[in-house]
């Protein structure tokens, strides 16, 4: 599903600050784009607004084609956020299939439960309860909840980002080979400079507050990649220096960027 921005503007209610300014986008249906940007300049706030959970000030947002303000004219979008928000008195192959108890717009679930499951690596755990699964398990079911809803976009705040490092790595190959087979169109938060080069087909770097897009990369390198990959350190040198540039302090750890 194609994603087209059209001069978005944002200001939370009742506050004098712009959180997003003039943003101009066009996204392709079933491009991996990665946002990037130093922490509270409005990534989070954009997800929300191609969500319709906010509407903005000055602008538009169209999903393909249509007016996405209208919630007649809004398509069922899949989140997934840091916290697997499971319910703790609900099984995984529960939660799983929570979504489809408020199915909307005409969607129709892409898989069954079990099935979502068998994807994510987790078909002997259906029955379990989230506080005997690991952080990355709860995930895991995360995932495979945003499965069965079928949603033709994938707005993703930075999921991984309380997972250990290899336990990151290791889902982010999941979710590229489960996107490669259903080609949505996904939207990625990130702070991780590696991780944006690794997964996105395009990257899209955010000033500080009032948020617009400084830079918008196409990552030309075949998949898989790491960071041996030809090419792969140019693209990070560039992110580096444009993040470091838009930074006040100069400081990217300190605007939460990080460099690994």
């Amino acid at each position: 599903m194609e994603i087209l921005i059209k001069n978005l503007t944002f200001s939370y209610p009742g506050s004098s600050s712009t959180v997003l300014q003039e943003i101009n986008l066009y996204i392709p249906s079933g491009q991996f784009v990665a946002i990037i940007g130093q922490s509270g300049c409005g990534k989070s706030t954009l997800l929300r607004l191609l969500a319709g959970l906010l509407q903005p000030i000055h602008g538009e947002i169209h999903l393909n084609g249509k007016d996405a303000s209208l919630r007649s004219n809004h398509p069922a979008v899949a989140w997934m956020a840091q916290s697997p928000a499971l319910l703790p008195w609900l099984t995984a192959r529960q939660n799983v299939a929570l979504p489809l108890r408020f199915q909307r717009n005409g969607s129709t679930a892409l898989l069954e439960p079990e099935e979502a499951l068998e994807r994510v690596g987790l078909a002997a755990y259906s029955d379990e309860y989230p506080h005997h699964l690991s952080g990355g398990m709860q995930q895991r079911v995360a995932l495979a909840r945003l499965l069965v809803q079928g949603a033709a976009i994938w707005l993703m705040d930075e999921p991984f980002a309380a997972l250990d490092e290899l336990t990151r790595e290791h889902l982010s190959n999941t979710l590229l080979d489960l996107w490669q087979w259903l080609h949505p169109t996904v939207i990625w938060v990130t702070h991780h400079i590696y991780e944006a080069v690794r997964l996105a087909d395009r990257i899209l770097v955010l000033s500080p507050q009032p948020a617009q897009v400084i830079e918008d990369i196409t990552v030309a390198l075949p998949r898989p990649r790491h960071e041996n990959s030809r090419g792969f350190n140019a693209y990070v040198t560039q992110l580096r220096n444009t993040l470091f540039s838009a930074s006040p302090s100069g400081d990217l750890a300190h605007a939460g960027i990080s460099q690994q």
